[in-house]
């Protein structure tokens, strides 16, 4: 038993068990009411809560207030936190259980203030844990003080061990929560006014519970509507499925029996009110991700305003090109002996009084690529391994900063890209008039492209240009060219490819971005490395870390 209790731990630590487990139990819940529950009684339910929007508005109003009421104690326990950031926090762990099981949403609360804001991480969860501690026994509380016999009732025997639990919670949260305040004055221990708070909170999120009793036709007092909320908020502690689907339900209607009324009804009135709840929370943990600055996310564009770096700096000042120092154009390729012989011999002798150098980074091509390249007079690099075509144009960068370049440039080897237009990339720079230069093929000539490649680009594009808040038209050109202060500066932070973050990277260094036209042709030879899911589940993340770490 212990090795699989052990095994189902370790499997649902995987995003993919906690999606499958999220979906089967979630499927299971909602099976189980459906089977249950009268449906034109619950139709008239929710055609009465549509007809009443001064009702909607009190249920969903008390509701926000009660959260509202929950960021305000958090914040009088951690004085750092902003209303915003403790909102968003709350609501994020909110909008999380109901989509994840097993309550697993709880940790996103702690995970947004430590994210956003400069909470440490033993601040933030030992004020959290303390306050949903004090959470529980504020609303058990209310209950017994409200309707002791209906409490007695539906809890029975319980109370004992329910009260013991929730007691060593309390004492060891609070004991952490003590242990921080004195190493920190960040946080403070909850006085009358934080657990005020924390009592009030129920209270308003009673009223829901009482408004939503009232469409599906029960006619409950106030108290009767906080011990609803008690116990169907008590049974969410041990939630399986994502929401407490069916835990909530069966609850709240064991409350109602207590109270007197009929299962049916009960029923009606649970589910309309977990539906309404679950709707806010939703839409408020969506919000909650993005809002307030910065993102849970992180940052999701680059900044209005950017400084310069250093280099950039020195490439703004950088003064007429330097009779004699080379250009160099090396090309990443991984088998293109069909190919790269041609486009060495296409590569111009010199441009504009500087020599070309032509270098081919193979990246552990296992046919004639490096051979041929050699031979038709190319300096050539090879990996003993495929590493990537964004470590090959790193590694290009680099190597070809050892040649002391006026400027860099590179395109795929595969007859795509034309080496002779490379005059038109390079002149911008050696003007002084850009630092980074793309070839657009979308401002050129393009004579073949796969519809599917092309909308591709298009969409990428787009996403490029408005991360970066520039004006990209080929987010991912294969043919680009940079000054020397670019070219030692640009970083690029994964492996596999290159194309968006090196441009978000040199844009919020501070580097002139420009684009030229050039010509493009679909490759009728070798074989793309592109295939759409991988490249975005490579890309994404790697475009996120990007602007996260520029």
């Amino acid at each position: 038993m212990k090795s699989f209790l052990r095994y189902i731990g370790v499997k649902l630590t995987t995003r993919r068990s906690v999606i499958i487990f999220a979906v089967i139990s979630s499927v299971f819940g909602i099976a189980a009411l459906v089977t249950v529950i009268d449906g034109a009684m619950l139709g008239n339910a929710v055609h009465s809560a549509l007809n009443d929007p001064v009702g909607l508005t009190l249920a969903t109003g008390a509701f926000l207030v009660a959260f509202l009421l929950r960021s305000v104690a958090w914040r009088r326990i951690v004085p750092g936190l902003t209303l915003g950031q403790s909102l968003a926090g709350v609501h994020l762990a909110l909008g999380a259980n109901h989509v994840l099981p097993l309550r697993l949403g709880e940790p996103l609360r702690v995970a947004s203030v430590v994210r956003r804001t400069s909470t440490s991480l033993d601040v933030a969860a030992s004020s959290t844990l303390a306050l949903r501690s004090a959470d529980i026994i504020c609303v058990l509380g209310l209950a017994w003080i409200l309707a002791p016999n209906a409490m007695q009732g539906v809890v029975g025997g319980w109370i004992v061990p329910v009260a013991a639990v929730l007691g060593l919670v309390a004492v060891g949260s609070g004991i952490w929560l003590a242990k921080t305040a004195r190493a920190t004055t960040s946080v403070r221990l909850p006085g009358p006014v934080t657990l005020g708070l924390t009592a009030v909170a129920w209270l308003f999120e009673a009223v829901l519970v009482w408004q939503s009793a009232s469409w599906a036709g029960l006619e409950i007092g106030f108290s009767d509507a906080v011990v609803v909320t008690t116990i169907a908020v008590s049974a969410q502690i041990v939630a399986i499925a994502p929401s407490g689907i069916g835990t909530y339900e069966a609850a709240s209607v064991a409350a109602y029996l207590a109270l007197g009324h009929d299962s049916e009804t009960a029923l009606v009135a649970a589910v309309t009110a977990h539906a309404l709840k679950t709707l806010y929370s939703l839409i408020a943990g969506g919000i909650a991700v993005f809002a307030p600055s910065p993102s849970f996310l992180g940052r999701l564009r680059l900044p209005r305003t950017i400084g310069q770096s250093p280099q950039a700096e020195v490439a703004r000042r950088r003064g007429p090109a330097e009779a004699g120092r080379p250009i160099v154009l090396f090309m990443p390729a991984l088998n293109e002996e069909k190919a790269v012989g041609k486009c060495i011999r296409r590569v111009p002798a010199e441009i504009a009084g500087h020599p070309v150098h032509t270098l081919i980074i193979d990246d552990g091509s296992t046919d004639r690529t490096a051979q041929i390249a050699a031979n038709t007079g190319a300096e050539v690099v090879s990996f003993g391994e495929t590493r990537g075509l964004g470590a090959g144009v790193r590694f290009g960068l680099e190597h070809a900063m050892t040649h002391n370049p006026v400027a860099v440039a590179f395109c795929d080897a595969d007859e795509e890209y034309p080496p002779e237009e490379l005059e038109n990339l390079v002149t911008p720079i050696l003007e002084g008039e850009a630092d980074y230069v793309v070839g657009s093929r979308f401002l050129g000539t393009i004579e073949h492209m796969r519809p599917h490649r092309r909308l591709g680009n298009i969409v990428l594009t787009k996403l490029v240009a408005f991360l970066s808040r520039t004006p990209v038209t080929d987010g991912q050109s294969g043919y680009r060219a940079f000054s020397p202060e670019a070219a030692s500066s640009a970083e690029i932070i994964h492996d596999f490819n290159y194309a968006q973050v090196i441009t978000l990277d040199l844009i919020a260094k501070g580097f002139r971005y420009q684009e030229v036209g050039i010509t493009y042709r679909f490759r009728t030879s070798g074989k793309s490395f592109i295939k759409l899911g991988p490249y975005l589940r490579r890309v994404v993340p790697a475009v996120a870390r990007e602007l996260n770490t520029t």
